[in-house]
């Protein structure tokens, strides 16, 4: 007698019994790091692209960040050259907490750009008699400043919230309270900035530690 070898139905059921529970561990994981990827390369996107907007805009009209002294004109300048989709709204109006901490103040001079790709900049214009220039450098300005904003990378979606440093030390939103020891394990959407001049940074830590990190 031909002798069949194989596998029982029990062995098959405890098999994919045991796959199952794998899945269930490391998916969450997975899922977790694939969207942090995401939300890191649309932030690097994002300051690019509002670079390189800000640049075309110098190239062609001869006017940067530091040459408008109001948050009207900043609008005027990031809409003149990329593809706004919605109109500037108060930061006010948008449902983030952390908004007046991040843009420095709250009211008329706080605007938001919906661009195509579901990316939102929300930024504070100049105050009063000030430029959005940076204040430390040589350049004959004497009432610059360095202007306020952020980046959501993935517009009202969730999770809506700062990113921040993994390290326990560090879990802060605020720039000057970071340390340069600062590991970012799980990305989220909204990413503090810095703009001036022609220039758009990262105004945190963990911000930075996202753009320059791997």
């Amino acid at each position: 007698m031909t002798k069949r070898f194989g596998f029982t139905l029990a062995e098959v059921l405890i098999t994919l019994g045991i796959i199952g529970v794998v899945a269930a561990m490391t998916m969450p994981t997975l899922m977790n790091s694939t969207q942090g990827a995401q939300y890191k390369a649309a932030y690097k996107k994002a300051l690019s692209a509002i670079a390189q907007g800000v640049t075309l805009n110098v190239a062609l009209d001869g006017n940067s960040f530091a040459d408008v002294t109001d948050a009207e004109g900043i609008k005027d300048i990031l809409k003149t050259r990329m593809n706004v989709v919605n109109g500037a709204d108060e930061a006010g109006t948008i449902p983030y907490d952390t908004a007046p901490a991040l843009l420095g103040t709250q009211g008329e001079n706080n605007y938001s750009l919906y661009f195509s790709d579901g990316i939102i900049f929300s930024f504070a214009g100049p105050t009063t008699g000030k430029v959005c220039s940076d204040p430390d450098t040589d350049n004959g300005i004497s009432n610059g400043e360095k202007c306020k904003g952020f980046i959501d990378v993935n517009g009202l979606k969730g999770p809506n919230k700062v990113v921040v440093c993994s390290n326990a030390a560090n879990q802060t939103t605020d720039a000057a309270q970071h340390t340069a020891n600062c590991e970012v394990k799980n990305p989220t959407d909204i990413y503090p900035v810095v703009y001036y001049d022609q220039t758009i940074l990262p105004n945190s830590q963990a911000a930075k530690a996202v753009l320059y990190g791997k």
